[in-house]
């Protein structure tokens, strides 16, 4: 499926995940039944698409896209599946994005839907009833494309800590973690999380070698930056890890790292953990600052601290810590970051942030665990994929 993304933007443009344009563009191919069809998009500044819009169109100043058939009037055997190219200026895009206040990738994708069904042959400046019938099919394929992103990117990982915790309790065997980590991935969930402790409170150094040769999906190790650990992970060779805060007295994770307080060290054990072939995410609240220094150490995801929103009583409060955490995310993304979410979240609280597109996969341990007392670990995790759908 040949997608082909030209970048001429310049330092003082928004940043842009290219990939994201990328997959958007495809999906937005097969949605309108031409998966095999050549696109080209290119993403210039204001500019360049300046004079692009008065050498072709004859109108001066910038615009926000423009379309260029490969082939005018009906497609030849030849052009079937050449459609043509997109060009799309960020900077107008950017202003356009905080106007209507939505994200800079969601203007995007209205911008290459517009654009594409330029080349398919809509042309909204040739009648108002044109119009129309173009306006209602970009609202078709938008609300399309966003059911069938949510459907690709959100994940469930479980965290299974606190069957370790209960086994802990009694100093036996039972429950067992490696067991309950099975019984989540026949459920449904794409991913294990595990924290193995520098005090050994729940999780063990054996579990964790044994989910390495039992976990199916993803095994994720969380941990803090100590030596011990560090080489616990580049022996067993998680599928990624997660590097979070940890603190003797605490019952569990109470914020998220302090990135940019400690930059030289992370990039350091990034750096070590990347070369056994590790991915690394770092669990970081929802602040600029930890965002631009996640990025400068090298991570390849953040996963945003959802504690404060899960935690605060009144709605007004809790709105603000939505609009936190969107905001991060977003912000993480448009960096380059692939971005996961986690702490705190339940069966209440969860389906808001698990709309949020940016966010992949959501970390969640206790509320499921809470829940399989009552109804089994297999139920408590369908359930919980009901409430991310």
């Amino acid at each position: 499926m040949p997608v082909l993304i030209n970048c001429e933007t310049s330092a003082a443009s928004p940043p842009v995940c290219v990939e994201y344009v990328r997959k958007t563009a495809e999906r937005l191919l097969r949605l309108c039944g031409r998966p095999a069809a050549e696109l080209s998009i290119t993403l210039v500044t204001d500019a360049r698409i300046a004079a692009l819009n008065e050498a072709y169109r004859r109108k001066p100043g910038p615009t926000n896209v423009l379309a260029f058939a490969l082939a005018e009037g009906p497609a030849t055997a030849m052009a079937v599946d050449l459609l043509g190219d997109v060009v799309i200026s960020v900077e107008t895009a950017g202003r356009e994005a905080g106007l209507a206040r939505i994200s800079l990738h969601q203007r995007l994708a209205w911008l290459l839907t517009h654009g594409l069904l330029h080349l398919l042959g809509y042309d909204h400046e040739r009648s108002a009833a044109e119009a129309a019938r173009m306006a209602a099919r970009e609202n078709e394929l938008l609300q399309q494309l966003q059911r069938e992103r949510r459907r690709e990117m959100i994940r469930l990982a479980v965290n299974v800590d606190h069957v370790a915790t209960l086994r802990q309790a009694r100093g036996g065997a039972e429950p067992d973690p490696v067991l309950a980590a099975g019984i989540c991935e026949l459920a449904g969930a794409e991913g294990i999380v595990v924290h193995l402790r520098e005090d050994r409170r729940h999780i063990q150094d054996r579990d964790v070698r044994l989910l390495r040769q039992t976990v199916k999906t993803k095994l994720n190790l969380e941990m803090a930056a100590a030596e011990e650990i560090i080489a616990i992970a580049v022996e067993v060779k998680p599928d990624m890890v997660t590097l979070v805060p940890e603190k003797r007295q605490e019952l569990t994770t109470e914020g998220g790292l302090n990135v940019a307080g400690q930059k030289k060290r992370l990039k350091e054990v990034i750096a070590r953990l990347g070369a056994a072939g590790i991915p690394v995410s770092l669990f970081i609240d929802p602040a600029s600052r930890q965002i631009k220094a996640a990025r400068e150490v090298g991570a390849t995801f953040v996963e945003i601290h959802t504690g404060r929103y899960c935690d605060v009583r009144g709605e007004n409060e809790r709105q603000q810590e939505f609009e936190l955490i969107a905001a991060a995310a977003e912000e993480a993304f448009e960096t380059g970051l692939r971005v996961n979410a986690g702490h705190g979240l339940n069966y209440v609280n969860t389906s808001r942030i698990a709309a949020l597109e940016t966010i992949e996969e959501l970390s969640i341990g206790h509320a499921i665990m809470a829940r399989a007392v009552f109804v089994g670990l297999d139920q408590a995790v369908r359930e919980m994929l009901g409430q991310m759908m």
